[in-house]
């Protein structure tokens, strides 16, 4: 196990009505002047956004408000948040969403004490100072409202790319299942990919001796394999949304990835597709992830066997561990099946001619050098040989 740092000072108001203390939570953490921020349709139609708004002028809290979070969240809405913040004197923000509104709420944080460019966040430096940032969250997928990422989508070039910093770890979020009740089941099946997907990325280590994190990641995969299934066949069961809720954020506020080296090749594989075709991440992911597997898997065989074994409840074959292994990839692909995902180019809406241009993009967009770098380092060459995996 490597040496590492953790903090994770986030508070989390679990279950039913939680969203009723919004305004506690806010004051409790220096708010005085929130902006509310969130994507459109959804949480107005639902009343969310009303019972928000009246948690916090219960609380004598002011407030303004910036909709509009699209999927796969812009930079131009984050320039405008930005702004919208300064002539405000906006003191906190309030991310009213999913993942999506979220990382975009982060964005605009940062970059209002920022003197400079928010995008500078994402091509590398580290976030060190931000406004404080609380979240309500209305799917469980991106992790987001426990960890100290944000993944903006840049409209000149359509780079789709991530930042990091402790300073966007929200301060508080409020998680209450049965906000997602209402979520059609495609997005469910989304985000339970995505907290999959999280999972993946920090069980394949090269770090060795890594046993614990190995087994809470374990855990948290075999909790997924068991509520999706029941919350795609019954929407409303509020026990499997609040299970699958907390695995979602337990997957990314990194307490599974600590002290062992992590991979995020299919994240990085995977941002090409839903900067180029507005698909959903967790689709995306979907088609990635066993590509990428598939082309990897000999890096560390037994790696792929022991979750093959764990997760999937696969016979070890010791004579043949690399059959075991591919087994493992194919009772994933069975899984994301069964929940409705797609698994192929054609199903993602994805086109074959396009591999070129999504591989240049991964490869040398917004300043990289050529490589995407964890598990195993990939080149160009391997990157197109992924994506042509996904063509099927």
């Amino acid at each position: 196990m490597q040496n590492f740092s953790f903090y994770s000072p986030t508070f989390f108001e679990f279950g039913k009505d939680s969203e009723t203390k919004a305004g506690e939570l806010v004051k409790r953490f220096g708010g005085s002047k929130v902006l509310i921020h969130y994507g459109g349709g959804s949480v107005v139609r639902s009343g969310l956004l009303y019972r928000v708004k009246k948690s916090l002028e219960k609380e004598g809290i002011d407030y303004v408000e910036l909709g509009g979070v699209k999927p796969n969240p812009r930079s131009g809405l984050v320039y405008e948040g930005i702004d919208l913040c300064k002539k405000e004197n906006v003191d906190f923000v309030l991310a009213v969403g999913g993942g999506s509104t979220i990382d975009s709420s982060k964005a605009i944080a940062a970059g209002v004490v920022y003197n400079g460019d928010f995008w500078d966040f994402y091509m590398g430096k580290r976030i060190e100072e931000a406004l404080p940032v609380g979240t309500i969250l209305t799917i469980a997928a991106a992790g987001s409202e426990g960890s100290p990422d944000s993944v903006i989508t840049k409209e000149e070039g359509m780079f789709k790319r991530g930042a990091t910093g402790d300073a966007i770890r929200p301060k508080f979020s409020i998680l209450n299942p049965a906000l997602t009740q209402t979520l059609p089941p495609y997005q469910t099946a989304a985000g339970i990919t995505d907290i999959m997907a999280h999972l993946h990325e920090r069980y394949l280590t090269n770090t060795k001796e890594v046993e614990v994190t190995d087994r809470l990641i374990e855990a948290l995969l075999l909790t997924m394999v068991h509520e999706g299934p029941r919350v795609i066949e019954d929407p409303n069961n509020y026990e499997a949304r609040a299970n699958i809720m907390w695995a979602g954020m337990m997957a990314h506020n990194n307490c599974v990835g600590v002290g062992r080296s992590q991979d995020w090749n299919s994240h990085d594989i995977e941002h090409e597709l839903s900067a180029l075709y507005d698909c959903a991440h967790g689709a995306g992911l979907a088609v990635t992830m066993p590509a990428v597997f598939k082309y990897v898997y000999k890096h560390d065989v037994m790696r792929f066997a022991k979750l093959a074994v764990r997760v999937w409840g696969c016979q070890m074959d010791f004579d043949n561990p690399e059959s075991t292994a591919l087994a493992g990839i194919a009772c994933l692909e069975n899984y994301l099946r069964s929940i409705g995902m797609p698994l192929s180019f054609k199903e993602l809406g994805a086109k074959e001619e396009d591999i070129p241009k999504l591989v240049e993009s991964l490869c040398y967009g917004n300043g990289r050098d050529g490589n995407i770098y964890g598990f195993v380092t990939l080149n160009k060459d391997d990157c197109e040989k992924i994506y042509k995996l996904m063509v099927r």
